[in-house]
C-alpha cells in the first residue's frame, strides 16, 4: 500500500503540473525560522546598534537626540515599507520602480511564498534593510539638525531614492538587468546612505566651533557596545542574504568574520605606523569598515578573497576619515562616507574582481569576463552616486525651505538633548 501511494505521490506532478507548482511552493520550516532570526538580527542593527555606535561618538549633550532620531526614523521606514515601500520596491514595474498593486501589503496573502520561505518574511527582512539605511544617514548631520527635518527629508529620499536603488539592484530593475552583483546591500544600503549623508553635511554646515574646539567622543565603551550589536546583527544581514539556510549562507558568515578581522587589524596596523597607536576607537572603525566591505561580495568571493578585501578596506576607511575628510572639507559628524561610502565603494568594485573562479570566488555568469563586471559594479556605484545624492539635495532643500534645516547657533551650543526633547542623558 505505501509502494502504490508512493508511486501515485510521484506521478502526481506528471499528470497534473499544477500540483507540481503547489508542491514547490511549500515553505521550509528551518527556512523561515532562518529568515526570521535573520531579519530580527538585523532590526538588532538599527536599535540599538546604531543608536549606540553613533550616539557614543557625539557630544553628551546630543547623545538623546541622535537616539530619538534613529528610533523615529526607523518607525517612519517601518511604516511607509508596509503602505507603499514594499510593492515599489519588488513589485513588477519599469527599471526603476515597481507598482501600487500591493499598498498595504493587500496583494501579500498569509500562504504566499517567496523561494522557500512565506512572504511576508521577505517583507519584514526587506524592510529591515530600508530602516538600518535611512539610520545610518543621521550620523552625517548630527547635532546641528533639526529633528522635524529629520523626518520630513526622511520622508522624501525613502520614497525617491532608497525605493528606487533598492528596485534597480534587486527588485529585477536597471541595475539587476545589467548584472550588477550587491548581495546584501554594497550600493543600496551603504554608498545610498553615505552620499546622502554627505550632502546633507554640506547643506547643514559644519556644526559651530568645528576645527577650533575638540569635538571628541563622550563614551568610547557606548561605541564599542553599539560595534559589537553591529558586528552581531551584521551575519543576519549578510549570511539571511541567501534567502535559505543553505551553503551561499555558509560561505556570507564565514566571509563576514574573515573580512571584519582583517580590516580591525589593518586600520589598527596604519593607525599604528601613522599615529604610533592603536586606538579602539579605530578597531571599532575597522570592524565597520570590513563588514561594509564585504556586504555586496560576500556571497560571491571566497575566503582568500573576503580576507584581502577586509585588508584593504580597513586601510582605505582609516583613509576615508583622516585624508578624504579633509580633502572634502566637510563635517560629517560620525563619518558615514568615510566609512560607508568609501568601504562601500572598495567592496563593490572589489566584488567585481574577486567573484572570479580563479580567484577563489563562485565565478561570474555565462560569457562575463572580469572587465565587463567591473565595469558594471562601477556602473551602479556612478548610478547610485548621482541619483540618491541628487534627491537628498532636493529633500534637504524642501526640508530647510518649509521647516528650516539647522537649529539656531544657540540651540546648537546648549544642546539638542535638552531643547530639542527637554530631556538629559546624564543628569548630574
Amino acid at each position: 500500500m505505501k509502494r502504490f501511494l508512493s508511486g501515485i505521490a510521484m506521478s502526481l506532478p506528471v499528470m497534473f503540473p499544477g500540483f507540481a507548482m503547489a508542491a514547490e511552493s511549500v515553505a521550509d520550516k528551518a527556512d523561515n525560522g532562518f529568515m526570521m532570526i535573520s531579519t530580527a538580527l538585523v532590526l538588532f542593527m538599527s536599535i540599538p546598534g546604531i543608536a549606540l555606535f553613533y550616539g557614543g561618538l557625539l557630544r553628551s549633550k546630543n547623545v538623546l537626540s541622535l537616539m530619538t532620531q534613529v528610533i523615529a526614523t526607523f518607525s517612519l521606514v517601518s511604516v511607509l515599507w508596509v503602505i507603499y515601500g514594499y510593492t515599489l520596491a519588488f513589485g513588477e514595474g519599469n527599471d526603476f520602480f515597481g507598482n501600487f498593486n500591493g499598498l498595504l501589503l493587500k496583494d501579500v496573502h498569509l500562504t504566499d511564498v517567496t523561494g522557500t520561505f512565506y512572504k511576508l518574511i521577505h517583507v519584514a527582512f526587506q524592510g529591515s534593510f530600508a530602516c538600518i539605511t535611512v539610520g545610518l544617514i543621521v550620523g552625517g548631520f548630527a547635532e546641528r539638525v533639526r529633528f522635524s527635518a529629520v523626518i520630513l527629508f526622511v520622508f522624501i529620499w525613502f520614497t525617491l531614492a532608497y525605493l528606487p536603488m533598492a528596485h534597480m539592484v534587486w527588485g529585477g530593475g536597471y541595475l539587476f538587468k545589467m548584472g550588477a552583483i550587491d548581495f546584501a546591500g554594497g550600493t543600496v544600503v551603504h554608498i545610498n546612505a553615505a552620499i546622502a549623508a554627505l550632502v546633507g553635511a554640506y547643506m547643514l554646515g559644519k556644526r559651530s566651533g568645528f576645527g577650533r574646539e575638540a569635538f571628541k567622543p563622550h563614551n568610547l565603551p557606548m561605541v564599542f557596545i553599539g560595534t559589537a550589536i553591529l558586528y552581531i546583527g551584521w551575519f543576519g544581514f549578510n549570511a539571511g542574504s541567501a534567502s535559505s539556510a543553505n551553503e551561499i549562507a555558509a560561505l556570507a558568515f564565514v566571509n563576514t568574520v574573515t573580512a571584519t578581522a582583517g580590516a580591525v587589524l589593518g586600520w589598527l596596523a596604519a593607525e599604528w605606523m601613522i599615529r604610533g597607536k592603536p586606538s579602539l576607537l579605530g578597531a571599532c572603525s575597522g570592524c565597520i569598515a570590513g563588514l561594509v566591505a564585504i556586504t555586496p561580495a560576500a556571497g560571491s568571493v571566497g575566503i582568500g578573497g573576503a580576507l584581502i578585501l577586509g585588508i584593504i578596506a580597513g586601510v582605505a576607511g582609516l583613509w576615508g576619515v583622516v585624508v578624504l575628510k579633509s580633502w572634502l572639507k566637510v563635517d560629517d559628524t560620525c563619518d558615514v562616507f568615510g566609512v560607508h561610502g568609501v568601504c562601500g565603494i572598495v567592496g563593490c568594485i572589489g566584488t567585481g574582481i574577486l567573484t572570479s573562479a580563479a580567484l577563489g570566488g563562485t565565478g561570474y555568469a555565462e560569457g562575463v569576463t572580469m572587465l565587463k563586471q567591473v565595469g558594471v559594479q562601477g556602473i551602479s556605484i556612478v548610478v547610485c552616486l548621482l541619483w540618491s545624492g541628487i534627491v537628498a539635495f532636493v529633500a534637504y532643500k524642501i526640508a530647510d525651505i518649509f521647516l528650516g534645516l539647522r537649529v539656531p547657533e544657540e540651540v546648537e551650543r546648549e544642546g539638542l538633548d535638552v531643547n530639542s526633547h527637554g530631556e538629559s542623558a546624564y543628569n548630574q
